[in-house]
């Protein structure tokens, strides 16, 4: 009797949920998320993490904060997945081990967080810093991600404006002057035939294979440990891009290191989830060296040094670290270290979009002033070929 007392508000909550979103409870129960590939939007996640900490920090029990923000939740994968985690807890299962069933959304750090909160009970104060963390970390891949994007729509509207002059504006020259058996400049000859060759079926077949077969070798190139190697060393050596890289990887790696110390995770197990989340072989080299220094009895700031990719860091930020393990509060000092690198960051972007622009437009002129030059040769003596 005691079991169906406790299961029945269970049960009446998730009928009202299936009634508000017109489905019954049998539907609902039967919808198991896929633990291993579920993937949720970064924003969910966020607000997750949010309300869950507003909650917990008004004195809700964990299980019931995580039901009710499943219930306000719409139908789809991530109510599925908070519905699952709230069931799991509610049969005696710990937060940070039911996260662990869903890597693809709770990572690393989030479990090894909670975990570590599980352990002080300081749960709240460890999901509003993560929630901070996440939503700086949303807000450093946008600044990046719109200063990669403007060079790419840049370079589309090049190849836009080329195609249309190519296949529609020479083409009707080209007949003008074959009709009046005029000599072109050598300049548009060359175009012409380009034009010429791109508008075969038999050529652009074969070429749109052939760049399909290199993209296809590259992708698999890639993932090589070669590969990697090689474009990651390209990516911290090309002029405009390396400081914004640089800058991007610590900004991250400090927020990680500064959000778990300060909510009592190890050092050792927070430099796991820097080497996980560094995308960029040479700063995953770079603390896999500084864990097994570490591990050998160094401080922090001195296994940095002893590494060969040392140089990656600036040397007033190892001086910052140095100081803050001397006066035991490194997880402040990483903080205030990845607020100072997160301005850096932003200052890098707008340096690097401001050279792009002209770059950029530089090329575009190039290119279209080249093909308008070679349309124009042949105009200076149109006039003689038309009285032909």
């Amino acid at each position: 009797m005691a079991l169906q007392t406790l299961e029945k508000p269970v049960a009446d909550r998730s009928m009202q949920k299936g009634a508000l979103y017109g489905r019954s409870a049998d539907a609902f129960s039967d919808r198991q998320p896929e633990t291993s590939t579920a993937r949720v939007k970064q924003a969910e996640l966020v607000l997750f993490t949010t309300q869950l900490s507003v909650m917990l920090d008004s004195g809700v029990v964990l299980s019931d904060a995580i039901e009710a923000i499943g219930q306000q939740m719409r139908p789809g994968t991530f109510q599925d997945v908070i519905d699952d985690v709230a069931g799991r807890i509610r049969n005696g299962d710990n937060f940070s081990s039911t996260l662990m069933a869903y890597p693809k959304i709770f990572n690393t750090m989030f479990v090894s967080m909670v975990r570590a909160s599980e352990a002080s009970g300081r749960m709240s104060e460890m999901l509003d810093v993560l929630s901070g963390y996440l939503n700086a970390e949303a807000e450093t891949r946008k600044q990046v991600k719109s200063a990669m994007i403007y060079p790419f729509v840049m370079l589309l509207m090049a190849v836009a404006a080329t195609g249309s002059l190519m296949f529609f504006v020479l083409p009707r020259f080209t007949n003008i002057y074959q009709s009046r058996g005029a000599a072109l400049p050598k300049l548009t000859q060359l175009l012409v035939s380009c034009s010429s060759l791109l508008a075969n079926p038999l050529f652009l077949a074969f070429a749109v294979t052939v760049c399909f077969a290199g993209i296809w070798a590259f992708s698999i190139w890639k993932k090589t440990g070669n590969g990697r190697k090689v474009i990651d060393w390209i990516k911290l050596n090309t002029p405009i891009f390396s400081t914004m890289i640089i800058d991007a990887v610590m900004t991250r790696s400090m927020r990680i290191l500064s959000s778990m110390v300060n909510t009592g995770v190890p050092l050792l197990e927070a430099l796991d989830v820097m080497k996980s989340s560094s995308d960029n072989y040479f700063f995953q080299r770079l603390w896999m060296h500084t864990d097994a220094k570490i591990r050998d009895g160094y401080q922090f700031s001195d296994a940095v040094m002893t590494c060969d990719d040392s140089y990656l860091i600036d040397p007033g930020i190892l001086q910052m670290i140095r100081a803050g393990e001397k006066s035991g509060q490194i997880g402040q000092v990483c903080d205030k270290i990845s607020i100072f690198l997160g301005k850096k960051l932003q200052n890098s972007i707008r340096v690097a979009t401001s050279l792009i622009e002209p770059l950029m437009i530089t090329l575009m002129g190039l290119i279209i002033g080249t093909i308008a030059i070679a349309l124009l040769l042949p105009v200076f003596k149109v006039s003689s070929v038309m009285s032909q």
